[in-house]
């Protein structure tokens, strides 16, 4: 554990950070999920919904640093890539 007050004050920093983090990314994982079931499901409309909400959750969680701008960008088009085969 750490000694010094500026270490302890870090240590305190880093778990506040720790936990929101994983919120954000717990989110991020249920966006991709509903877009990828609703993409299974064949329904393009719901899907491009689904699609437009989680864009906007990646793009939050680069914004805000949990994720890098690439792997958002990576995510973002992988997604698009699934909706844009799914046929009505």
């Amino acid at each position: 554990m750490a000694n010094n007050k500026s270490a302890l004050k870090r240590a305190r920093q880093n778990e506040v950070r720790r936990l929101r983090n994983k919120s954000v990314r717990t989110r991020v994982k249920s966006a991709i999920k509903s877009v990828r079931a609703a993409a299974s499901e064949n329904s393009h409309d719901k899907a491009f919904q689904e699609l437009n909400l989680a864009k906007s959750i990646i793009d939050k969680a680069a914004k805000k640093g949990t994720l890098h701008k690439r792997t958002a960008a990576r995510k973002i088009s992988r997604l698009t890539k699934i909706v844009n085969s799914v046929s009505d």
